[in-house]
């Protein structure tokens, strides 16, 4: 899993699920996520699971309770992905062995998502925080501390966040948004695994 890109699929459903989770493996996008405010959310999951659980880290977006992370992992999901930092969604994910990264906006969400247990932090949004105020958060982080710029980033870009300090990215309706076709998502994800492989610092 060398490409640090989530795949944010909000508005799929169930039937383009498999496909589209084989297309973006293929492409080396192996970390997917399904906001659970798309259409039937946890069916597309399972289905995606099914697919491609053995290649890549498929779990949910837009998780707001502890309930929903339970539910998920029933199916077998890996991944907890929020907008905010919510500590008791944090500790449900970390007690189910799941990847949590939790929304933060401020050094003091960070610090609160960090010791809550994050294993990630979602900088959300992006673009309104920008590169430099990446960077100045950078030299009060813990060493270590993962950070994922999703909102207003794009291939354009990855260079400039990742010389500011970025793990990786979360990519939504630059990647996928509903009317694409598979082979459309398909060329879209490879063109972002290449302008990643451009951007290393």
């Amino acid at each position: 899993m060398s490409c640090e890109i989530i795949a944010i699929l909000r508005g799929i459903t169930p039937e383009e699920a498999s496909p589209v989770a084989h297309a973006l493996v293929e492409a080396g996008i192996t970390r997917i996520e399904v906001p659970l405010n798309s259409p039937r959310p946890f069916d597309s999951i399972s289905r995606m699971i099914a697919a491609v659980g053995d290649r890549a880290l498929v779990g949910a977006g837009t998780v707001l309770s502890p309930e929903q992370v339970a539910r998920l992992r029933g199916l077998g999901a890996g991944l907890v992905v929020s907008p905010d930092c919510n500590p008791q969604v944090i500790a449900a994910a970390r007690e189910a062995g799941m990847v949590t990264c939790p929304g933060v906006m401020t050094p003091t969400e960070c610090f609160a998502a960090l010791r809550a247990g994050a294993d990630a932090l979602k900088l959300f949004p992006a673009s309104l925080i920008g590169p430099e105020g990446l960077r100045a958060m950078r030299a009060v982080l813990p060493e270590g501390a993962r950070v994922y710029a999703v909102g207003g980033v794009g291939a354009d870009n990855f260079a400039q966040w990742r010389a500011a300090g970025a793990d990786g990215f979360g990519i939504g309706s630059a990647l996928y948004k509903p009317g694409l076709t598979v082979e459309q998502v398909a060329e879209r994800a490879r063109e972002l695994v290449q302008a990643w492989e451009r951007s290393e610092p």
